[in-house]
């Protein structure tokens, strides 16, 4: 197995673990607040965290076979948010906890299978102008970094500062 791939994992896993553990302590009023800037509910961003792992993996794996990830640009991911927070507006935390540890799981699981030389293949990729990127960055920018990103969110949402801005009406989804 490569370290290099081994390592990924395992911060993806951390994150994932740290994003669950802050949101299984939540009270059921927490778990309704809105994320300041963002609009979603902290219930539907850990749900959304969990559903796009396996979309994330797969854009990962695109780029690790040496295929472009094309067509597929911000204003798809923001309207994926926007559908998503809309059917999940009242994911229980029990169902978002479970879809997060599994898919979590998966995607770790994902990783360690992958090799240094896929690691290392770069193909263009549409959310970035079509720029090359590796398979590993792709992989740090998005699956690797989406608990910490949603984690720091959160945080804030609950911090004092914030909790009277939290109750405001749902802004547009952020990523």
């Amino acid at each position: 197995m490569s370290q290099r791939a081994e390592a990924l994992a395992t911060r993806l896993e951390d994150g994932a673990r740290a994003l669950a553990d802050l949101a299984s302590a939540l009270t059921d009023a927490q778990w309704q607040t809105r994320l300041p800037r963002d609009g979603r509910k902290i219930g539907v961003v850990v749900h959304h965290v969990a559903t796009m792992y396996p979309l994330e993996m797969e854009l990962a794996q695109l780029l690790a076979a040496g295929k472009p990830v094309a067509g597929v640009r911000w204003d798809d991911v923001h309207q994926i948010n926007a559908r998503h927070a809309a059917d999940f507006d009242g994911v229980t935390k029990e169902a978002a906890l479970d879809l997060l540890r599994r898919n979590s799981a998966q995607a770790a699981a994902a990783i360690r299978a992958l090799s240094d030389e896929q690691l290392d293949r770069a193909a263009p990729v549409s959310l970035n102008e079509d720029a090359p990127l590796t398979c590993q960055f792709m992989l740090e920018d998005h699956a690797v970094r989406h608990s910490y990103h949603h984690l720091a969110g959160i945080r804030a949402a609950l911090s004092p500062a914030t909790m009277s801005m939290s109750v405001s009406a749902p802004m547009a989804a952020a990523t």
